[in-house]
């Protein structure tokens, strides 16, 4: 029963969209009969295939737009496991001082360059240094792979 449901799980979108397109023939040979459609048959052919596509294409639609959740963000809490510590190896050999590990902490929670610059006290362009060289040292070029790449070594809470 546990095979079924990760097969149904897995495909279960292609079974639907087989069941409909089954329906959808079916429903066009009943179609067929004579005194139903006698001298539209073609336009009903092509009205109902572009109402099914236009459902098919809403459909689709809504499921490539669905909102992600940001698993990174979103930690389970497995019972006897340990918080994440920081890995302290890992931050001596990227050789961080103690300012650019404390804007690392505040660009992972997310904090604009003016934010963080409010709260560590320093001038905006020193906070663009100190960025510019956390970018260097570990060999990224945007703000979102600096937080994946700080995750990924563990030299972040």
């Amino acid at each position: 029963m546990e095979a079924f449901h990760r097969i149904w799980k897995k495909w279960r979108h292609l079974v639907i969209y087989g069941i409909i397109l089954g329906l959808l023939i079916i429903s066009l040979r009943l179609l067929r009969w004579k005194y139903v459609i006698a001298d539209q048959s073609l336009e009903i052919y092509i009205g109902i295939v572009a109402l099914f596509f236009m459902g098919l294409g809403v459909w689709v639609a809504m499921q490539w737009f669905k909102p992600k959740s940001n698993t990174a963000e979103e930690t389970e809490f497995i019972p006897g496991q340990e918080p994440l510590s920081i890995d302290e190896k890992a931050l001596e050999n990227l050789q961080l001082t103690q300012r650019e590990q404390e804007v690392l902490g505040l660009i992972v929670k997310g904090y604009s360059n003016l934010e963080i610059a409010e709260a560590l006290h320093l001038s905006v362009s020193t906070i663009k240094t100190h960025v510019s060289n956390l970018y260097s040292k570990l060999d990224v070029k945007r703000r979102g792979q600096a937080i994946d790449k700080a995750r990924k070594l563990r030299i972040v809470e």
